[in-house]
């Protein structure tokens, strides 16, 4: 772990070269929470919120994201994603997200998988601040990563 992937040998950042690892079936998972007001989550429960229904535009917030990536975040790579999935759900005191993404190629999804959570938190805010000024996004993760040979 001594050698920085994402710097050249002056030290200046740099797109990784994956050109020459082998295409493997890659997934990632990740996590996410949005605390708020019990009285918003039950506008959010009743599909009373003025812009609409924040569960389904978290969720399609989210898959956009995770296709979007590589133009948010400088050095990932463009990749072809297989699957995306993003699951919000109403807890007692906020809204879970979870997201698992795929992909056969040379490198991983995690930053999909982060980046599909943290938008479809960043709409949930969208969509709510009007009714609740203390949402708090938290516990932001990446919960599983895993690649697999495709031989």
């Amino acid at each position: 772990m001594n050698e920085l992937t994402h710097t050249n040998d002056q030290g200046r950042a740099r797109m990784v070269d994956v050109g020459p690892k082998e295409i493997q079936y890659r997934m990632a998972r990740a996590y996410g929470f949005i605390k708020m007001a019990a009285e918003t989550l039950e506008l959010i429960r009743q599909n009373s919120m003025k812009k609409g229904d924040v569960i389904t535009v978290a969720e399609l917030a989210g898959v956009m994201a995770a296709k979007q990536t590589a133009s948010l975040i400088p050095l990932c790579h463009n990749i072809v994603l297989d699957k995306v999935r993003v699951s919000a759900g109403l807890k007692e005191n906020g809204i879970s997200v979870t997201s698992e993404v795929s992909c056969t190629g040379r490198t991983g999804v995690e930053m999909e998988a982060l980046t599909a959570v943290s938008v479809a938190l960043l709409a949930v805010y969208d969509m709510c601040k009007s009714a609740d000024k203390g949402m708090i996004m938290e516990d932001i993760k990446l919960v599983e990563k895993t690649k697999t040979d495709i031989r």
